[in-house]
């Protein structure tokens, strides 16, 4: 009988011990539901980290870019640029309001944005009169857009940005933390993320007005009054007080993650750096990576097998590992260029779209596959995730 081994997972959250101290204290008060004491205190200390302003606790990533980009205005007959390479919940919030999304295809220098692109693209769309609403590039696995060339070229349009900076808490761009800069950042405390609360997310912006908006539109937007009075249409999108003790707790170890992280991507770069066919995802060269995700790239011919016969290698020996995100403009639910649900079945959405670009993320996530990378790792499970990547290259 074959001996089961544990399961390794991408990135599992990682508790330090030091929630356990404001969890109780939260408890012992009595504040258990949205706000608090500690969501106050969760979002000074966050901005004190990441030197912005103001920042509103609410209920995910999602749900701080839904606020963001209602706020600025976004609606039907709107276009919003995004990157392409990223997850959905960077994008569905434009949809959300009834907008179209334009997706912007990535450099092969940072796999974000391709700034050069999103110039091209500004200027036709001038020429045209129709700006979009607001841009929002990606802090991919980790890795800062190159803010200060977006911001750039969007400025002397007047086209807000507003980074989603969901994956890249403790990385760095130009010496500033990741999303500093733009108009508004987004972050996630998801399960997954280098710090969590098992859920939650944080909207940033040196702008008090903005985040003031924000914090009424996530708490239903109840006008001032002893009873419940309404002008307009809000969210139920608050974090609550437990969470947020959870969040003061991990923001404590944050650049112990970082490290953690980056020592896993470079234990992981010595020990197959030297296999042709593979490469890993560079750093910018204006940034620190804080390395959320080790993420390589298979090159078949010289790999000897192609990155999903990897995949499913590792999967048998029962370690998680995932493809890199697929890019927005080929999911089914995007109607781009008559290519909308051709793969989906049944009644498939066909939301309108179109792209710039795209050869560079169709090629990354043909190729790209993201290893274990959670922070609990010992040189044991590496080692287990090296060995089998070595048995399946060429010779």
């Amino acid at each position: 009988m074959r001996l089961i081994v544990p399961r390794l997972f991408l990135s599992p959250p990682h508790m330090s011990g030091e929630e356990i101290p404001f969890i109780r204290e939260a408890f012992e008060s009595n504040y258990i539901a949205p706000l608090g004491p500690m969501v106050d205190a969760f979002e000074r200390e966050f901005s004190t980290l990441t030197g912005i302003g103001h920042c509103v606790a609410v209920s995910s990533g999602t749900a701080a870019m839904h606020l963001a980009l209602r706020i600025l205005g976004v609606g039907p007959g709107d276009e919003v640029f995004a990157s392409t390479l990223t997850f959905i919940g960077s994008v569905s919030p434009v949809t959300f309001l009834g907008a179209t999304p334009v997706f912007i295809d990535c450099d092969r220098t940072s796999w974000n944005m391709d700034p050069d692109l999103l110039a091209e693209e500004m200027k036709s769309c001038a020429r045209k009169g129709r700006l979009p609403r607001a841009v929002v590039p990606t802090d991919l696995y980790g890795q800062c857009a190159d803010l200060d060339r977006i911001l750039d070229i969007c400025d002397p349009y007047g086209v807000p940005v507003v980074v989603d900076s969901a994956e890249a808490l403790g990385s760095t761009c130009a010496g500033r933390c990741a999303g500093k800069g733009a108009f508004a950042s987004v972050y996630s405390f998801n399960g997954n993320k280098i710090i969590t609360t098992s859920g939650g997310g944080m909207l940033a912006s040196d702008d008090p007005a903005f985040i003031e908006d924000a914090r009424s539109l996530s708490q239903q937007a109840r006008d001032p009054a002893p009873h419940y009075e309404h002008s307009r249409i809000g969210y139920n999108y608050r974090m609550s007080n437990i969470i947020a003790a959870i969040g003061r707790g991990q923001l404590r170890v944050l650049q112990d993650r970082v490290r953690t992280k980056r020592s896993i991507f470079e234990y992981y770069r010595q020990a197959l750096g030297d296999l042709p066919g593979i490469e890993f995802m560079p750093e910018a060269p204006y940034g620190r990576c804080n390395r959320w995700l080790t993420v390589v790239l298979i090159t078949p011919e010289r790999f000897g097998t192609d990155r999903e016969a990897l995949r499913l290698s590792l999967e048998a020996e029962n370690i998680e590992s995932r493809p890199v995100w697929k890019p927005m403009h080929l999911q089914p639910v995007f109607a781009i260029d008559g290519r909308a649900g051709q793969k989906a079945a049944g009644k498939a959405q066909h939301v309108p779209a179109r792209v710039v670009g795209g050869a560079v993320s169709e090629d990354l996530f043909r190729r790209g596959l993201c290893l274990p990378s959670g922070t609990q790792m010992t040189e044991g499970d590496m080692e287990r995730v090296v060995a089998v990547v070595r048995r399946k290259a060429k010779g």
